[in-house]
Protein backbone atom coordinates (compact mmCIF):
# COMPACT_ATOMS: atom_id res chain seq x y z
CA UNK A 1 0.00 0.00 0.00
CA UNK A 2 2.49 2.27 -1.22
CA UNK A 3 0.02 4.86 -2.14
CA UNK A 4 -1.54 4.92 1.35
CA UNK A 5 1.69 5.32 2.97
CA UNK A 6 2.63 8.38 1.19
CA UNK A 7 -0.55 9.78 1.66
CA UNK A 8 -0.05 10.00 5.07
CA UNK A 9 3.29 11.03 4.92
CA UNK A 10 2.47 14.11 3.41
CA UNK A 11 -0.35 15.02 5.95
CA UNK A 12 1.72 14.55 8.58
CA UNK A 13 3.64 17.75 7.68
CA UNK A 14 0.67 19.81 5.67
CA UNK A 15 -2.03 21.46 7.80
CA UNK A 16 -5.51 21.02 7.15
CA UNK A 17 -6.08 23.26 4.33
CA UNK A 18 -2.76 24.13 2.93
CA UNK A 19 -1.91 24.08 -0.78
CA UNK A 20 0.73 21.98 -1.86
CA UNK A 21 2.17 25.22 -4.15
CA UNK A 22 1.66 28.01 -2.13
CA UNK A 23 2.34 30.14 -5.24
CA UNK A 24 -1.66 28.57 -6.04
CA UNK A 25 -2.94 30.60 -3.05
CA UNK A 26 -0.58 33.63 -2.14
CA UNK A 27 -3.15 34.81 0.44
CA UNK A 28 -3.19 31.60 2.08
CA UNK A 29 -2.47 31.97 5.85
CA UNK A 30 0.81 34.49 5.73
CA UNK A 31 1.44 34.41 9.14
CA UNK A 32 2.21 30.77 9.15
CA UNK A 33 5.07 31.04 6.69
CA UNK A 34 6.44 34.11 8.93
CA UNK A 35 6.50 32.52 11.88
CA UNK A 36 8.19 29.49 10.52
CA UNK A 37 10.99 31.68 8.98
CA UNK A 38 11.29 33.56 11.91
CA UNK A 39 12.05 30.73 14.39
CA UNK A 40 14.16 28.54 12.27
CA UNK A 41 18.35 29.72 12.58
CA UNK A 42 19.68 31.49 9.62
CA UNK A 43 22.83 29.22 10.01
CA UNK A 44 20.50 25.86 9.44
CA UNK A 45 20.63 24.39 5.97
CA UNK A 46 17.40 22.07 4.77
CA UNK A 47 19.38 19.76 4.63
CA UNK A 48 20.37 18.75 8.31
CA UNK A 49 17.19 20.66 9.75
CA UNK A 50 15.17 18.49 11.92
CA UNK A 51 11.24 19.01 10.71
CA UNK A 52 9.51 21.25 12.75
CA UNK A 53 5.99 21.59 13.83
CA UNK A 54 5.11 25.35 13.75
CA UNK A 55 2.73 26.22 16.47
CA UNK A 56 -0.23 27.22 16.37
CA UNK A 57 -0.90 31.04 15.28
CA UNK A 58 -3.29 33.18 15.48
CA UNK A 59 -3.69 35.44 12.42
CA UNK A 60 -5.13 38.51 14.68
CA UNK A 61 -1.82 39.12 15.76
CA UNK A 62 1.20 40.40 13.32
CA UNK A 63 4.29 38.66 13.05
CA UNK A 64 7.59 39.94 14.82
CA UNK A 65 9.97 41.92 13.36
CA UNK A 66 13.07 39.81 11.32
CA UNK A 67 15.18 41.58 13.83
CA UNK A 68 15.29 42.57 18.06
CA UNK A 69 15.16 46.43 18.00
CA UNK A 70 17.98 48.60 19.75
CA UNK A 71 16.67 48.58 23.72
CA UNK A 72 16.67 52.41 23.35
CA UNK A 73 16.29 53.00 19.79
CA UNK A 74 13.78 55.50 19.16
CA UNK A 75 10.76 54.73 17.26
CA UNK A 76 10.80 56.68 13.95
CA UNK A 77 6.92 58.47 13.38
CA UNK A 78 7.15 57.91 9.82
CA UNK A 79 8.28 54.57 9.38
CA UNK A 80 5.43 51.71 8.58
CA UNK A 81 6.40 48.38 8.75
CA UNK A 82 4.30 45.66 6.97
CA UNK A 83 4.61 41.44 6.79
CA UNK A 84 5.57 40.13 3.54
CA UNK A 85 3.27 37.15 2.38
CA UNK A 86 4.62 34.34 1.19
CA UNK A 87 6.15 33.98 -2.54
CA UNK A 88 6.40 37.94 -2.16
CA UNK A 89 9.95 39.39 -3.61
CA UNK A 90 12.53 40.43 -1.29
CA UNK A 91 14.77 38.21 0.61
CA UNK A 92 14.33 34.93 -0.91
CA UNK A 93 11.91 33.30 2.11
CA UNK A 94 8.72 35.22 1.47
CA UNK A 95 8.93 36.56 5.31
CA UNK A 96 9.87 39.44 7.39
CA UNK A 97 9.45 42.87 7.56
CA UNK A 98 10.70 45.83 5.03
CA UNK A 99 9.85 49.63 5.40
CA UNK A 100 7.55 51.70 3.47
CA UNK A 101 7.82 55.36 2.50
CA UNK A 102 7.59 58.10 5.15
CA UNK A 103 4.23 59.35 5.93
CA UNK A 104 3.58 63.50 4.54
CA UNK A 105 3.61 65.37 7.75
CA UNK A 106 -0.24 66.45 8.22
CA UNK A 107 -1.49 69.38 7.05
CA UNK A 108 -2.55 72.15 9.48
CA UNK A 109 -5.97 72.46 10.02
CA UNK A 110 -7.41 75.66 8.31
CA UNK A 111 -7.41 78.87 10.51
CA UNK A 112 -5.28 77.66 13.02
CA UNK A 113 -2.16 79.10 12.94
CA UNK A 114 1.03 77.92 14.37
CA UNK A 115 2.73 79.37 17.66
CA UNK A 116 5.62 81.93 16.86
CA UNK A 117 8.75 80.41 18.60
CA UNK A 118 12.10 81.75 18.54
CA UNK A 119 13.77 85.34 18.25
CA UNK A 120 10.53 86.12 16.26
CA UNK A 121 7.92 85.92 18.59
CA UNK A 122 10.01 87.46 20.95
CA UNK A 123 10.45 90.12 19.20
CA UNK A 124 6.61 90.84 18.41
CA UNK A 125 6.38 90.79 22.28
CA UNK A 126 8.69 93.31 22.73
CA UNK A 127 6.50 95.20 19.86
CA UNK A 128 3.63 94.81 21.91
CA UNK A 129 5.24 96.08 25.11
CA UNK A 130 6.95 99.06 22.86
CA UNK A 131 2.59 99.67 21.44
CA UNK A 132 1.28 100.06 25.18
CA UNK A 133 3.96 102.35 26.35
CA UNK A 134 2.15 106.29 26.05
CA UNK A 135 2.77 109.45 27.02
CA UNK A 136 2.32 109.24 30.43
CA UNK A 137 4.41 107.55 30.87
CA UNK A 138 7.33 109.06 28.39
CA UNK A 139 8.60 110.89 31.68
CA UNK A 140 9.29 107.90 33.18
CA UNK A 141 11.51 106.35 30.57
CA UNK A 142 14.16 109.48 30.71
CA UNK A 143 14.70 109.23 33.96
CA UNK A 144 15.27 105.38 33.52
CA UNK A 145 17.89 105.93 30.90
CA UNK A 146 19.21 109.09 32.23
CA UNK A 147 18.87 110.89 28.94
CA UNK A 148 17.69 114.65 28.78
CA UNK A 149 15.40 114.21 25.36
CA UNK A 150 12.57 116.71 24.70
CA UNK A 151 8.94 114.49 25.51
CA UNK A 152 6.86 114.99 22.67
CA UNK A 153 3.90 113.62 21.95
CA UNK A 154 0.45 113.75 18.99
CA UNK A 155 -2.68 115.32 19.64
CA UNK A 156 -4.08 111.82 21.03
CA UNK A 157 -1.85 111.74 23.83
CA UNK A 158 -3.49 113.53 27.07
CA UNK A 159 -1.07 114.44 30.03
CA UNK A 160 -4.35 114.35 32.03
CA UNK A 161 -6.35 111.27 32.53
CA UNK A 162 -9.30 111.19 29.87
CA UNK A 163 -11.95 111.56 32.36
CA UNK A 164 -10.36 115.18 33.18
CA UNK A 165 -10.06 116.16 29.64
CA UNK A 166 -10.73 119.93 29.05
CA UNK A 167 -10.72 120.18 33.12
CA UNK A 168 -8.52 123.55 33.89
CA UNK A 169 -7.78 122.64 37.60
CA UNK A 170 -6.45 119.49 36.65
CA UNK A 171 -4.63 120.90 33.36
CA UNK A 172 -3.28 123.59 35.52
CA UNK A 173 -1.82 121.00 38.31
CA UNK A 174 -0.43 118.82 36.07
CA UNK A 175 1.56 121.41 33.80
CA UNK A 176 2.32 124.25 36.09
CA UNK A 177 5.20 122.65 37.55
CA UNK A 178 6.70 122.75 33.81
CA UNK A 179 6.22 126.90 33.64
CA UNK A 180 8.78 128.81 35.09
CA UNK A 181 9.05 132.12 35.85
CA UNK A 182 12.18 134.25 34.23
CA UNK A 183 13.24 137.64 35.06
CA UNK A 184 16.17 139.15 33.22
CA UNK A 185 18.19 141.98 34.60
CA UNK A 186 18.99 144.76 31.74
CA UNK A 187 21.65 147.87 31.86
CA UNK A 188 18.38 150.29 32.47
CA UNK A 189 16.02 148.09 34.64
CA UNK A 190 14.13 144.57 34.70
CA UNK A 191 12.13 142.37 32.51
CA UNK A 192 9.70 139.73 33.44
CA UNK A 193 8.69 136.79 31.96
CA UNK A 194 8.11 132.98 32.06
CA UNK A 195 9.69 129.73 30.40
CA UNK A 196 8.49 126.44 29.39
CA UNK A 197 10.82 123.40 30.75
CA UNK A 198 11.75 121.18 28.35
CA UNK A 199 14.28 118.81 29.58
CA UNK A 200 15.23 117.41 33.51
CA UNK A 201 18.04 119.14 33.58
CA UNK A 202 17.02 122.26 32.82
CA UNK A 203 17.06 123.34 29.08
CA UNK A 204 14.04 126.46 29.18
CA UNK A 205 12.18 127.90 25.90
CA UNK A 206 11.10 131.30 25.91
CA UNK A 207 10.58 134.24 24.04
CA UNK A 208 13.99 136.02 22.70
CA UNK A 209 12.64 139.56 23.79
CA UNK A 210 12.57 138.18 27.18
CA UNK A 211 15.79 138.21 27.51
CA UNK A 212 17.50 139.95 24.95
CA UNK A 213 20.00 142.41 26.17
CA UNK A 214 20.00 140.94 29.31
CA UNK A 215 23.69 140.97 31.81
CA UNK A 216 21.98 138.17 34.02
CA UNK A 217 18.97 136.02 34.45
CA UNK A 218 17.03 134.36 36.95
CA UNK A 219 14.22 131.77 37.06
CA UNK A 220 12.12 130.37 39.41
CA UNK A 221 10.23 127.48 39.45
CA UNK A 222 6.94 126.53 40.33
CA UNK A 223 8.11 125.01 44.01
CA UNK A 224 9.88 128.50 44.67
CA UNK A 225 13.42 127.43 43.84
CA UNK A 226 15.56 129.58 41.81
CA UNK A 227 18.62 129.14 39.70
CA UNK A 228 20.85 131.32 37.58
CA UNK A 229 20.29 130.55 34.01
CA UNK A 230 22.23 131.52 30.41
CA UNK A 231 21.39 131.84 27.11
CA UNK A 232 22.51 128.60 24.79
CA UNK A 233 21.43 130.27 21.67
CA UNK A 234 18.84 132.92 20.10
CA UNK A 235 16.57 132.99 17.15
CA UNK A 236 14.85 136.78 16.76
CA UNK A 237 13.35 135.95 13.72
CA UNK A 238 11.13 133.72 15.21
CA UNK A 239 11.44 135.50 18.55
CA UNK A 240 12.48 132.44 20.28
CA UNK A 241 15.37 131.45 22.98
CA UNK A 242 16.74 128.89 24.82
CA UNK A 243 18.21 129.13 28.21
CA UNK A 244 20.16 126.41 30.77
CA UNK A 245 20.01 126.20 34.47
CA UNK A 246 22.75 125.85 36.44
CA UNK A 247 23.18 122.87 38.56
CA UNK A 248 19.43 121.24 37.77
CA UNK A 249 17.90 118.48 37.83
CA UNK A 250 14.83 116.78 38.41
CA UNK A 251 12.70 119.04 36.57
CA UNK A 252 9.72 117.96 34.98
CA UNK A 253 9.47 118.30 31.30
CA UNK A 254 6.11 119.80 29.70
CA UNK A 255 5.02 117.59 26.59
CA UNK A 256 4.86 119.51 23.44
CA UNK A 257 1.90 118.41 21.31
CA UNK A 258 1.46 119.00 17.59
CA UNK A 259 0.31 122.27 17.37
CA UNK A 260 -1.02 121.52 13.54
CA UNK A 261 -3.77 119.37 14.79
CA UNK A 262 -5.16 122.44 16.30
CA UNK A 263 -8.40 123.86 15.51
CA UNK A 264 -10.13 127.00 16.09
CA UNK A 265 -12.90 126.61 19.02
CA UNK A 266 -10.62 124.20 20.66
CA UNK A 267 -10.29 125.12 24.56
CA UNK A 268 -6.86 126.14 25.54
CA UNK A 269 -4.92 127.26 29.31
CA UNK A 270 -2.38 129.49 29.43
CA UNK A 271 0.10 129.83 32.07
CA UNK A 272 2.38 132.15 33.22
CA UNK A 273 3.50 134.95 35.24
CA UNK A 274 1.91 138.03 34.28
CA UNK A 275 3.38 141.33 36.22
CA UNK A 276 5.36 138.79 38.53
CA UNK A 277 2.46 136.70 39.58
CA UNK A 278 4.11 133.04 39.15
CA UNK A 279 1.64 130.35 37.69
CA UNK A 280 -1.12 132.51 37.01
CA UNK A 281 -3.91 130.23 35.18
CA UNK A 282 -6.00 131.70 32.92
CA UNK A 283 -8.54 129.93 29.82
CA UNK A 284 -10.04 130.62 26.49
CA UNK A 285 -10.29 129.08 23.28
CA UNK A 286 -8.43 129.07 19.85
CA UNK A 287 -10.03 132.05 18.46
CA UNK A 288 -8.14 131.88 14.60
CA UNK A 289 -5.05 130.43 13.25
CA UNK A 290 -1.96 131.23 10.77
CA UNK A 291 -1.90 134.98 12.18
CA UNK A 292 0.69 137.13 10.76
CA UNK A 293 2.34 138.95 13.84
CA UNK A 294 5.17 140.96 13.14
CA UNK A 295 7.70 141.63 16.14
CA UNK A 296 11.17 143.88 16.23
CA UNK A 297 14.56 141.72 16.24
CA UNK A 298 16.07 144.36 17.04
CA UNK A 299 19.58 144.00 19.16
CA UNK A 300 17.60 146.58 22.01
CA UNK A 301 14.29 145.00 22.13
CA UNK A 302 14.45 144.08 25.76
CA UNK A 303 15.29 147.27 26.34
CA UNK A 304 11.79 148.26 24.13
CA UNK A 305 9.97 146.63 26.92
CA UNK A 306 10.66 149.46 29.63
CA UNK A 307 10.92 146.97 32.34
CA UNK A 308 7.10 146.31 31.89
CA UNK A 309 7.18 143.71 29.82
CA UNK A 310 4.25 144.49 27.21
CA UNK A 311 6.22 143.76 24.20
CA UNK A 312 5.21 145.60 20.71
CA UNK A 313 3.78 144.20 17.86
CA UNK A 314 2.54 144.49 14.49
CA UNK A 315 -1.19 142.96 13.63
CA UNK A 316 -3.65 143.94 10.68
CA UNK A 317 -1.53 146.75 9.89
CA UNK A 318 -1.85 148.11 13.14
CA UNK A 319 1.48 148.80 15.77
CA UNK A 320 0.63 147.51 19.01
CA UNK A 321 2.10 148.50 22.36
CA UNK A 322 4.72 150.34 21.03
CA UNK A 323 6.98 151.33 18.40
CA UNK A 324 8.36 147.79 16.87
CA UNK A 325 11.44 149.22 15.07
CA UNK A 326 12.55 149.35 11.36
CA UNK A 327 13.85 145.82 11.96
CA UNK A 328 11.22 143.64 12.20
CA UNK A 329 10.12 139.87 11.09
CA UNK A 330 7.04 138.32 10.89
CA UNK A 331 6.19 134.85 11.88
CA UNK A 332 2.57 132.92 12.11
CA UNK A 333 0.52 132.23 15.05
CA UNK A 334 -2.16 131.03 17.14
CA UNK A 335 -4.58 133.69 17.95
CA UNK A 336 -6.23 133.09 21.51
CA UNK A 337 -8.79 134.95 24.13
CA UNK A 338 -7.11 133.16 27.10
CA UNK A 339 -6.20 136.49 29.30
CA UNK A 340 -2.14 137.09 28.41
CA UNK A 341 -0.82 140.08 30.03
CA UNK A 342 2.68 141.15 30.27
CA UNK A 343 4.49 138.76 31.70
CA UNK A 344 2.83 136.02 30.22
CA UNK A 345 5.53 135.98 27.38
CA UNK A 346 7.33 132.36 26.93
CA UNK A 347 4.81 131.03 28.09
CA UNK A 348 2.97 127.93 27.94
CA UNK A 349 -0.22 127.48 25.63
CA UNK A 350 -1.88 124.19 26.63
CA UNK A 351 -4.18 122.50 24.83
CA UNK A 352 -7.48 119.83 27.14
CA UNK A 353 -5.02 117.25 26.97
CA UNK A 354 -2.33 119.18 28.94
CA UNK A 355 0.36 119.43 25.96
CA UNK A 356 2.27 122.06 25.24
CA UNK A 357 0.40 123.78 21.55
CA UNK A 358 1.82 127.14 22.05
CA UNK A 359 4.23 129.56 23.27
CA UNK A 360 2.36 132.59 24.20
CA UNK A 361 4.82 135.74 22.63
CA UNK A 362 2.08 138.85 22.30
CA UNK A 363 -0.94 140.46 23.49
CA UNK A 364 -2.60 143.64 23.08
CA UNK A 365 -3.17 145.89 26.34
CA UNK A 366 -4.45 149.08 25.91
CA UNK A 367 -3.06 150.54 29.06
CA UNK A 368 -0.03 152.23 26.41
CA UNK A 369 -3.25 154.04 24.71
CA UNK A 370 -5.01 154.91 27.41
CA UNK A 371 -5.51 155.54 31.34
CA UNK A 372 -4.45 152.53 33.71
CA UNK A 373 -8.14 151.87 34.30
CA UNK A 374 -8.49 150.14 30.73
CA UNK A 375 -5.07 148.33 31.19
CA UNK A 376 -5.32 144.54 30.86
CA UNK A 377 -5.79 141.80 28.67
CA UNK A 378 -8.89 142.64 26.00
CA UNK A 379 -8.64 139.08 24.38
CA UNK A 380 -6.34 139.63 21.49
CA UNK A 381 -3.00 137.29 22.45
CA UNK A 382 -0.77 135.46 20.04
CA UNK A 383 1.01 132.53 20.50
CA UNK A 384 4.01 130.56 18.37
CA UNK A 385 3.23 127.19 17.19
CA UNK A 386 4.72 124.60 18.85
CA UNK A 387 5.64 122.84 15.82
CA UNK A 388 8.05 125.87 15.07
CA UNK A 389 9.91 125.85 18.59
CA UNK A 390 10.45 122.04 17.54
CA UNK A 391 11.52 122.10 14.80
CA UNK A 392 13.89 125.07 15.97
CA UNK A 393 15.69 123.46 18.97
CA UNK A 394 18.13 122.03 17.21
CA UNK A 395 19.57 125.51 15.55
CA UNK A 396 18.80 126.95 19.16
CA UNK A 397 21.33 124.45 20.68
CA UNK A 398 24.09 124.96 18.79
CA UNK A 399 23.97 128.46 19.46
CA UNK A 400 21.12 130.06 17.45
CA UNK A 401 21.10 131.73 14.05
CA UNK A 402 21.91 134.97 15.84
CA UNK A 403 25.79 133.62 16.71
Amino acid sequence: MVGGQASSMTESFRRSGEYENPYQAPYQAPYEDARQYASTPASSSPASASPVTPSPVDPEWPPPPAYRPAAQAPVEPTAVWQTRTAGGAGDGHGGGTAPLPPVAAEPTPPGRKKRARGPFALLAAVAVVAAAIGGGTAYGIQELTGKDTVVSSSTTTSVVPSSKTGDVATIAATVSPSVVEVGATLSNGTSTGSGVVITADGEIVTNNHVVSGANSIKVTTSDGRSYTAKVVGTDSKKDLALLKLANASGLKPATLGNSDGVKVGDTVVAIGSPEGLTGTVTSGIVSALNRDVTVSTGENQGRQQGGGGNWPFQFGGQQFNGDTGSSTTTYKALQTDASLNPGNSGGALIDAGGDIIGINSAMYSAAADSSSSDAGSVGLGFAIPINTVKADLATLRAGGSDS
